[in-house]
């Protein structure tokens, strides 16, 4: 199986009738704006570039393509950047795209890119006064030349400024992530050619992580080059005045005289489908030259993008981090259809959306279905709509149905499960309008013909339906298996009650209790189980599973401890196998107290420990939660402040593990605001710990949820009682229903904890229905 191995700020736009201590604390807050860089250190693997909110085109500078570090192409203390290309993949384990690198140049033209260590060996340079807001990058380059990116949606303009004299730009199409199990050909069916009107075009296939997929480009420059050197396999030069070169590792250069007589714009249209669509993209999107008109644009479209959520409070980096948090929730999925609305299809074929719809690509849905979907139901519903009406097309198209990390065109089958079904389900849930019959005949397939051709993510489908898991003996990543497909089931369950498809709703039900079947309930742990029914043994949670080859894990990417939480739909039914609310309650503390240790042969993502809590990766980013259904949200509270502020930093190393596609992010957005969806097909949120003293979120055309926490501190992390619009609110969370409908929730924080709230039976979140009597 393919593994990964490895606002905003404070506003004073407050109410006139808030009373002078608030009003003065507002006009004395500062705006905290995003900083690009958290991430682009550590395990972060963000990328600091200029985008749109879910763009087509990630325009950005590129540091390093063969290291884990650089899965999105930049880390931020290589110290030399290769050049700047279009595609890049936000917060990802695994390496892709970088599509078309641009490398600005003076003096001798070099083909390669160097070293880190010897970055004058190659085309690479040293640079320095890096900046990057949305929308727009800015860096100054050891050979005197100043770089300016931005962008429309399918578009990435270039600035490049030289110092008096000669200089070039080389066209670098055979820049790629490598990593050391690839295998050649990596790239093929390169194009490149110069049309009669200057317009430099090409694609090519990729053969990376998402294997097969195609890119085109079309390319236009406000100055023509004095001439064009083409490049082909093994850099070998074509002959003067050649105007097309083919092959897989290709390149260009353009050479100017003159290239510090004035600024070399270019602008640079992508498309998934073919040549022509990119021209068409870039005939539509950039009408002009102007690449500051371009920049202040894209700095227009972030605006309400990051202005969906404003706080005040909390300290300068908290809200920094905040407000960056939410650029970082909505650059992905990103956009896959051309202005004319043609796409490439999960079938292969070519296809075109509705008027007013979109396609897109790089849904990491393992990931992202847990929060990221979430918060954009509930502050950007609008695209959630896109965005389930693009869902529901690509799984009905895909031979494998409901998506799990499909990247343009080609599902990767990367992780386990398949939690395309999640989104939907929650969408619908939530009242959003879609055609979710449509997804159906795919769902079932996936859900119940085991002759249906599988990938990784879903191999032991047929054993799962009829022993009731996956045994361990028989597949990699079993536990995980078992309990990801339950909650699969659970999702499509919720599809098929909707669309009256009874029957199959009741049978996915059932099956959604599998996940007992691989809980020990005699030891309270996750744990391997054999084809014949007996468990591992000797167990230890640490380990990562029995492991029969070296390669073989039990779980995905956690361990026994982490695994023993991962169910999110069913709480009362874990509890209630564990022992009961005390026992519940004591096991959730010995996961957040145990030693941190790890065997050598964890993964990196299994990172950010507190205990054998691991923040850092998806599978137990709930479990912080799940006191409250134990009647101890104190408890809760205390663990989420802590995570909010230990787990977070602004720095370039900021983020514990991968961002993945903004999940990481988004769960700081909801705790931050003091609530999060732990099931996210319940269509409900527990109460955290909010960080901040006010926020003002949107939730809808002219609609406002403010959340407040006055006199909120660092050493108040309790909730000593809560109001919902002025009357007093007993339960410890509250529906998705009742918040977009705007309102006030107002928290009073304490340092001491209110153990009575939240207590009572009938005031616990629901699970699997409503919280037991």
């Amino acid at each position: 199986m393919l593994s990964r191995r490895r606002l905003l700020a404070t506003s004073a736009i407050g109410l006139a009738a808030a009373g002078g201590a608030r009003t003065a604390m507002a006009k004395s807050a500062e705006r905290a704006a995003p900083n690009l860089f958290i991430g682009t250190g550590g395990t972060g693997h963000t990328y600091p570039g200029a985008t749109l909110p879910f763009g087509m085109v990630q325009l950005s500078p590129d540091t390093g393509v063969e290291r884990w570090e650089t899965c999105s192409g930049y880390y931020h203390s290589d110290g030399s950047i290769l050049g700047f290309s279009h595609t890049h993949l936000s917060g990802t384990g695994i390496g892709d795209m970088l599509d078309l690198l641009v490398a600005p140049g003076r003096g001798e033209v070099m083909l390669q890119p160097g070293t880190r260590e010897k970055p004058e060996t190659g085309y690479r340079q040293r640079y320095q006064d890096e900046h990057a807001e949305p929308g727009y990058y800015r860096v100054a380059l050891a050979n005197g030349v100043q770089a300016e990116l931005t962008v429309t949606e399918r578009t990435g303009w270039h600035r490049y400024t030289f110092p008096a004299g000669a200089g070039h730009l080389l066209l670098d199409l055979s820049h790629l992530v490598l990593e050391s199990s690839d295998s050649p050909p990596l790239i093929a069916d390169a194009v490149m050619e110069v049309a009669l009107d200057g317009t430099i075009t090409g694609q090519r296939q990729v053969f990376r992580w998402a294997k097969g997929r195609k890119i085109f480009f079309a390319l236009q420059l406000s100055r023509q080059p004095d001439r064009i050197t083409f490049y082909g396999d093994e850099d070998v030069e074509q002959p003067a005045g050649s105007r097309k070169v083919t092959g897989r590792r290709l390149k260009a250069v353009l050479h100017y005289a003159d290239a510090g007589n004035a600024p070399i714009i270019v602008r640079c249209g992508l498309s998934g489908v073919d040549v022509a669509g990119a021209r068409a993209n870039l005939v539509t999107e950039a009408r002009h030259w102007d690449f500051d008109r371009t920049r202040r644009e894209a700095t227009a479209r972030w605006q309400p993008a990051i202005e969906a959520v404003r706080v005040e409070g909390g300290t300068a980096d908290q809200r920094t981090i905040l407000t960056t948090a939410l650029y970082h929730a909505q650059l992905a999925p990103t956009l896959f259809s051309d202005v004319d609305g043609r796409y490439l299809g999960m079938d292969g074929q070519i296809h075109a959306v509705p008027k007013g719809g979109a396609a897109y690509s790089s849904y990491s849905l393992w990931d992202t279905y847990r929060a990221l979907h979430p918060l954009l139901t509930l502050i950007a519903p609008a695209r959630t709509k896109s965005l389930i009406d693009d869902l529901i097309r690509q799984t009905a198209q895909s031979s494998y149905g409901p998506l799990v990390w499909p990247l343009q065109g080609k599902e990767t089958g990367t992780m386990i499960g398949w939690h395309g079904v999640v989104p939907l389900a929650e969408a619908q849930a939530k009242s959003i309008p879609a055609d979710y019959a449509a997804a159906w005949p795919a769902i079932r397939r996936r859900s119940f013909d085991f002759t249906a051709p599988d990938k990784d993510n879903s191999k032991g489908r047929d054993l799962y339906d009829r022993l009731g898991y996956v045994p361990a003996d028989k597949w990699f990543e079993s536990v995980s298996r078992t309990q990801e497909y339950a909650y699969d089931d659970w999702a499509s369950a919720r599809i098929a009650a909707a669309i009256g498809e009874k029957g199959d709703a009741e049978r996915l039900r059932k099956r959604s209790a599998s996940w007992r079947n691989v809980i020990d309930g005699s030891i309270g742990f996750a744990r391997p189980r054999f084809a014949d029914g007996s468990w591992w043994t000797p167990y230890d949670p640490i380990q990562l599973g029995h492991m029969p080859k070296p390669w073989w894990r039990d779980y995905t990417e956690a361990n026994g401890w982490q695994a023993t939480f991962l169910n999110q739909h069913d709480v009362y039914g874990l509890i209630q196998h564990m022992g009961g609310d005390a026992r519940f309650e004591a096991k959730l503390d010995a996961l957040f107290n145990a030693p941190s240790t790890l065997p050598a042969n964890a993964p990196p993502d299994i990172s950010g420990l507190v205990g054998q809590y691991a923040h850092g990766n998806e599978p137990d980013q709930h479990a912080a939660y799940l006191y409250a259904y134990a009647g101890v949200p104190w408890k809760t509270q205390a663990m989420v402040r802590r995570l909010c502020t230990e787990m977070y930093r602004n720095d370039p190393d900021g983020i514990i593990g991968n961002d993945d596609c903004g999940q990481m992010s988004a769960w700081f957005v909801f705790s931050a605001l003091g609530f999060y969806p732990v099931d996210p097909v319940e269509a409900a949120y527990v109460f955290g710990s909010p960080l901040f003293e006010r926020a003002e979120v949107t939730v809808g055309p002219g609609k406002r949820l403010v959340i407040e926490a006055p006199g909120n501190r660092a050493d108040t992390p309790y909730v000593a009682a809560v109001t919902w619009n002025g009357k007093p609110w007993r339960k410890s969370w509250i529906s998705h229903a009742d918040l977009v409908k705007g309102g006030t929730l107002r928290f009073t924080m304490s340092a001491k904890p209110n153990p009575a709230f939240g207590r009572a039976l009938a005031d616990r979140p629901p699970s699997n229905g409503p919280a037991p009597a």
